[in-house]
């Protein structure tokens, strides 16, 4: 059966449940907006579908960032108005430069907070362009507005709580076991050197990501809900050090020869084993063991490097799953890391507003030339979709099945609106004539392969049919009203298609620069949450490197190993920092000597020839550890800078085979 027939006619009861309650709170704020002589009671309505979510406290943060960004949005258009009423173009062109840099901002965000900024961009729209004939009445229609959305939000709040309540929380628990499951699976095929490594890696990073994203829906659910956000935390930044650690085992193993291999392939298979079935107990004594046995191979570098740092994993692997069993529990530790950090791409999102910017103006200058009636419409729907989907780099493809909807809603709309309406009288009949076609599209909304077209479907259903005490029918202004939202999706979508990211491996070129400026704050940053900082921006750079694998030609594939190389160097670098941290030897100048050389190299970049750059600083700074008092932390700083040093020279020679010596 198709997607579509299946969402509409077959769904299951979360869909059920979830079209229900939408349904409901969209008709509690509509009653209420007509009870109460609302100005537009569709706004009310409208608001219900948009900030409806399957979660509960999905739906209270959505609503509060929408709250929040409406009110920032109604000042700023009295603001506009008041300054630039009597200079139209000046007007505009301030208007196009604000939803550019509401647009940017919600990409640089990168929170459920960025939302915030879409609606203050286009609340200006919503608000100014159609007071903009009658400027003395701004006031008055920017606390309509606001008044209107307002109640959307709180009735689609109670229905959410009070109807089949999913909590957020609750999900939590799953997805972090999930999440550590497919850590813990990912560490044991790193260690085989398995070939589906990236996969894998891109898999286990999504879900981090995923499961971390979710904490500031949880923050409203209560302390459980507060408790288990907190928790999340700590999952998170276990993960990662898990990931990391695994990595660098498998770059020590391939530091041994034949012979040292085949010593410790049994301790490698036994930990394999025991990470595709995890247990605490038999975690923490394979630890031990395993650390024993390191500490009998001391003369043996290699093999003794090795042990240690599977030993290192195991401990993780350990913390991973307690941090599993405190968000199970609900009970956040108290030395918990900071929050991941993400990649901020300040050129990204200027290219993202510049687009929201560009189409704006394109319907503005056609409204200026043509003094076309509704075209105002149409400049809200540009501002709407521009601000929702310009930060995607898919926008395109969602503007499309914006359009999609759209020319569902209109036969739908001309129906109901046109022809059954006319004839009703009640509020009862109201409900039953929009109720019908509204709860099939809520039913697409609640899947998500179909619920682009399916919430444009609702929305622009309910604008064009806009309840009110006294409606009039007009099939003139339907057309009209029609074409506008039309000309207004099509002008955000060409805009869309004519900025977009053409070149990955530009993309791929910045993130590599933003890589290499962050290992050389690596370098002097504070210990205290490095980890997390680091791993976090990593997570979120090999993500993007990952949407663009297949968009690549096959020599440019590349790039994703230039992501795996500078991860690889930021773990030793912290690996090396934390042992030395350990150690406390009197180590300070030639320690200081090292990074600055470290910083000086990293600065520079990878390229061809430049693989020996820090082969004389390593050396040295062994030489300096060697003359310490033996301790195994110095043994363990000593095979970090080993590995520092072989991982530059790979980094450095993989870009010699691509690109030649010269």
């Amino acid at each position: 059966m198709p997607i579509t027939l299946h969402a509409l006619f077959a769904p299951d009861k979360a869909a059920l449940q979830f079209a229900i309650k939408t349904l409901f709170g969209g008709g509690l704020a509509l009653w209420l907006a007509l009870r109460w002589g609302l100005e537009q009671p569709s706004w009310a309505l409208m608001t219900a579908f948009i900030v409806a979510q399957p979660l509960s406290g999905m739906v209270l943060q959505k609503g509060l960032a929408r709250l929040l960004g409406t009110l920032v949005g109604t000042i700023m258009s009295v603001l506009f108005m008041a300054v630039f009423a009597q200079t139209p173009w000046l007007f505009l062109i301030c208007l196009a430069l604000w939803l550019g840099l509401c647009t940017a901002c919600s990409t640089l965000l990168r929170s459920a907070w960025a939302y915030s900024f879409v609606l203050a961009g286009y609340t200006v729209a919503i608000i100014a362009l159609p007071a903009i004939s009658h400027p003395l009445q701004i006031f008055d229609q920017a606390v309509a507005r606001c008044t209107e959305i307002s109640l959307g939000i709180v009735c689609a709040t109670l229905a959410s709580a009070l109807l089949w309540p999913l909590r957020v929380e609750r999900q939590l628990a799953v997805q972090a076991r999930q999440a550590w499951q497919s850590g813990l699976q990912t560490a044991s095929a790193t260690l085989g050197g398995d070939e589906e490594g990236r996969k894998g890696l891109v898999e286990i990073l999504g879900r981090i990501v995923a499961v971390d994203s979710q904490r500031e829906h949880a923050w409203f659910e209560g302390s459980l809900g507060r408790q288990r956000a907190r928790a999340i935390r700590g999952l998170s930044q276990k993960l990662l050090v898990l990931l990391r650690i695994a990595r660098s085992v498998r770059r020590q193993w391939r530091q041994l020869d034949d012979r040292e291999a085949a010593h410790l392939q049994p301790w490698l298979d036994e930990i394999r084993a025991a990470l595709a079935n995890p247990d605490t107990e038999a975690l923490q004594a394979l630890r031990e063991r395993v650390w024993q046995a390191a500490l009998e191979l001391r003369d043996s570098a290699p093999e003794h490097y090795c042990l240690a740092r599977m030993t290192l994993l195991l401990d993780n692997a350990v913390a991973a799953t307690q941090a599993l069993h405190a968000v199970e529990q609900g009970q956040a530790p108290a030395d918990l890391p900071d929050s991941l950090a993400v990649h901020r791409d300040v050129p990204l999102g200027l290219l993202f507003g510049s687009r929201s910017a560009l189409a704006f103006l394109a319907m503005a200058t056609f409204w200026m030339a043509t003094a076309w009636g509704a075209a105002p419409g149409g400049l809200v729907l540009t501002c709407v979709v521009c601000s929702l989907f310009a930060s995607r780099e898919n926008g395109a493809q969602i503007g499309m099945s914006f359009l999609r909807g759209i020319l569902l809603a209109l036969p739908v709309a001309f129906l109901v609106g046109q022809i059954l309406l006319p004839q009703w009288s009640s509020f009862a009949l109201l409900c039953l004539g929009m109720g019908v076609p509204l709860f099939f599209g809520a039913l697409g909304m609640a899947n998500p392969r179909i619920g682009a077209t399916a919430t444009s479907y609702c929305l622009h259903f309910i604008v064009l049919v806009s309840p009110l005490n006294n409606m009039t029918f007009s099939v003139e202004s339907f057309l009209n009203n029609a074409q506008a939202m039309l000309m207004g999706v099509g002008a955000a979508v060409l805009a869309f298609k004519l900025l977009v990211l053409r070149n990955p491996a530009w993309h791929g070129r910045r993130l590599r620069a933003a890589t290499q400026s962050d290992l050389v704050r690596l370098t002097r940053r504070d210990l205290r949450g490095a980890e997390t900082w680091f791993g976090g921006r990593m997570a979120d750079r090999l993500l993007q490197l990952a949407r663009h694998y297949n968009a690549l030609p096959e020599h440019e594939r590349s790039r994703w190993d230039d992501g795996l190389h500078g991860l690889d160097m930021g773990d030793e670098l912290l690996h090396l920092r934390m042992c030395l941290a350990i150690a406390r030897a009197p180590l300070a100048s030639v320690e200081r000597e090292y990074l600055e050389r470290l910083q000086d190299v990293l600065a520079r970049g990878p390229g061809p020839g430049r693989e020996q750059r820090l082969d004389t600083a390593s050396e040295t700074f062994i030489a300096a550890l060697r003359e310490q008092p033996a301790s195994d932390a110095l043994r363990l700083a000593v095979g970090a800078v080993v590995q520092l040093q072989k991982s530059w020279g790979r980094w450095c020679r993989r870009l010699e085979d691509l690109h030649g010596l010269a």
